[in-house]
């Protein structure tokens, strides 16, 4: 009966490529067409092993980067499913800004069932997403990040929590940010609402993009100065 109603649903309504509306011949687990998932580049060793940001070298082995090394910041680990370009990017502006919320699931997904280099979920004992501000909120009308924590920790059992990491001070969107610039914007617009929710724990980070990794810094600095034991941060796509 199962197969019957999926064949039915393929001619109603044919499964398309999330990036291009190419109708699939069938349905995928990631529905995107080979043409569009060839684009993906993933991100795998070599990478730094703090920030995750991969290096060029195939024959370099896993190591910190320079910057890491100058500054390290407050999260123990940075990991991404692959390079903020083509299919990635694509996909994440139709989630994200065209509103289609049906492609979050697909991607939260995604994220939950990557093998990351030298890092795994199961470690971890709870899931947080990086807070929108309210105001955000209501102009967008939902939060892509608990999304994609929503996936993640469904699948590895692992308690998620949207509460308790606030965004209490309203900032200028990142997106036309130099570096220094990001910093400064979203310096103190975190904090913690009952600190008791996060002591002791070994706390997993969810965003859709790390870009120069300001906001993730700043969340991870307020996670650990409450009394988190480690903060990683897992992302679906990594600007480089």
């Amino acid at each position: 009966m199962k197969r019957i109603l999926t064949g039915l649903a393929d001619i109603i309504f044919p499964s398309r490529c999330l990036t291009c509306d190419f109708i699939l011949d069938h349905h995928e687990n990631f529905p995107v067409c080979p043409s569009c998932f060839s684009k993906i580049k993933f991100i795998t060793s070599p990478i730094c092993i703090c920030c995750g940001i991969p290096f060029t070298g195939v024959d370099e082995s896993d190591h910190l980067c320079g910057d890491c090394i100058v500054s390290k910041p407050a999260f123990s680990l940075a990991r991404a499913v692959g390079h903020y370009e083509a299919t990635l990017l694509d996909t994440i502006h139709n989630f994200k800004y065209r509103g289609k919320i049906s492609i979050g699931k697909i991607l939260g997904q995604l994220m939950a069932g990557y093998e990351y280099p030298a890092f795994n979920i199961s470690d971890f004992t709870l899931v947080m997403p990086v807070p929108l501000h309210a105001k955000r909120l209501r102009e967008r009308g939902f939060n892509q990040s608990v999304i994609l924590a929503k996936e993640i920790a469904g699948r590895h059992h692992i308690p998620l929590d949207f509460l308790t990491l606030k965004r209490y001070i309203y900032t200028e969107p990142q997106v036309n940010l130099g570096k220094k610039e990001r910093e400064s914007n979203v310096r103190r617009a975190f904090d913690v609402k009952g600190r008791e929710k996060i002591l002791n724990r070994k706390i997993i980070l969810v965003d859709d993009v790390y870009t120069t990794g300001s906001t993730v810094k700043e969340c991870a600095r307020i996670l650990m100065k409450k009394g988190a034991t480690s903060v990683a941060v897992l992302t679906l796509a990594r600007a480089v």
